[in-house]
């Protein structure tokens, strides 16, 4: 059988092989909001897995977090997991909400 699911849709969609600190909890004291804990040596890694537009920047570039109105350099880029999808986010994620799509 066919796997119908998008390439990238299975990389979000599958737990990555890192631990989880628990940020957020819903009402019933499960997580909501999960970040993963990335060594250095694999950020290169885990942003192109997740980066989903054409040509990743390098982990020393500095991109704008459009929410937050700050600059950051991406190697201080966050993953955290919820509903189920792996999200590549700014440093300012849980202030502003600033997901890869807001970076310039």
């Amino acid at each position: 059988m066919e796997n119908k699911i998008p390439l990238f849709e299975r990389f979000t969609r599958k737990p990555l092989p890192f631990p989880r600190i628990t940020i957020e909890t819903d009402p019933k004291g499960k997580p909501s909001s999960e970040e993963y804990v990335i060594p250095p040596e694999h950020k290169a890694e885990v942003l192109a897995l997740l980066y989903p537009f054409v040509g990743c920047p390098k982990l020393t570039a500095r991109k704008l977090d459009i929410h937050e109105n700050k600059k950051f350099v991406i190697r201080d880029f966050k993953v955290v997991r919820e509903r189920g999808a792996n999200l590549l986010v700014s440093p300012y994620y849980y202030n502003s909400g600033g997901t890869v799509i807001d970076w310039c």
